[in-house]
């Protein structure tokens, strides 16, 4: 399916078309989520850095998330956190439904029990420790849509619109940003609050955002739109300054 540029097609009054990203105007109301920062995946002395894996490039991007969280503390924005967790038994890994799972996922989720459930090693980095208004989406699959809370949690809040940071980029992100544009939630990717081990697939899902999903910012850029942009309690006017 192509979504090039129609000279046909006028535009309502209540859209905007860039080069593929459409937003609603005049007011969006964003949720924030911060996907999979864990002791596991980004500490020292998680299950990821026992396995031989890099942890710098997850742990590069925990400012830029610490400033967008504190954004959106203060301005009333709801911030929800996964938490990726197993079960101490297995019974919920990828193994036990799946024969065909590419050798290096393999290795890991047999090498090192990772995140499992109410240990330090599940638990959110120091760095970003939700808060008490904070909420935590428990996921044991790619998506922090499927079999979660977070949709009925999402409606309940009135948001329409999910802010996407965390890790990785290419799998957990763009598996959650692709679920949720597919169920009616528009899409905003920081991606300098994203990261992957993969940098040309980091780059490739950035590129799909921008082409087929919602908009790419910076944190910068995000954080300006946020503070010039509000209108009410966590309701935001879109400036098309951002369209690409």
């Amino acid at each position: 399916m192509s979504y090039g540029k129609s000279t046909n097609s006028p535009k309502s009054p209540d859209e905007d078309i860039g080069t593929g990203t459409r937003t609603k105007l005049p007011e969006f109301h964003p949720a924030l989520v911060v996907i999979d920062m864990q002791n596991s995946l980004c500490a020292h002395e998680g299950a990821y850095e026992k396995f031989g894996g890099d942890i710098s490039v997850y742990r590069k991007i925990i400012p830029n998330v610490k400033k967008i969280v504190d954004v959106c503390h203060k301005l009333h924005v709801p911030v929800f956190y996964t938490q990726q967790v197993r079960e101490a038994s297995g019974i919920d890994l990828l193994t036990r439904r799946h024969r065909i799972i590419p050798r290096r996922r393999l290795e890991f989720i047999e090498g090192v029990p990772s995140c499992v459930i109410g240990t330090w090693d599940a638990a959110i980095i120091d760095e970003l420790m939700p808060t008490e208004d904070d909420h935590i989406v428990m996921k044991r699959r790619d998506s922090a849509f499927q079999d979660t809370e977070f949709e009925l949690w999402l409606e309940s809040i009135g948001a329409d619109t999910v802010i996407y940071t965390g890790i990785d980029t290419c799998i957990c992100v763009e598996n959650s940003l692709r679920e949720g544009f597919n169920r009616g939630w528009d899409v905003i990717l920081v991606e300098d609050a994203v990261a992957s081990s993969w940098q040309k697939l980091h780059k490739a899902t950035l590129e799909k955002v921008r082409g087929s999903f919602g908009l790419v910012l910076t944190t910068e850029q995000l954080i300006h739109m946020m503070h010039t942009a509000k209108r009410r309690a966590s309701a935001f006017r879109l400036s098309t300054e951002y369209l690409q």
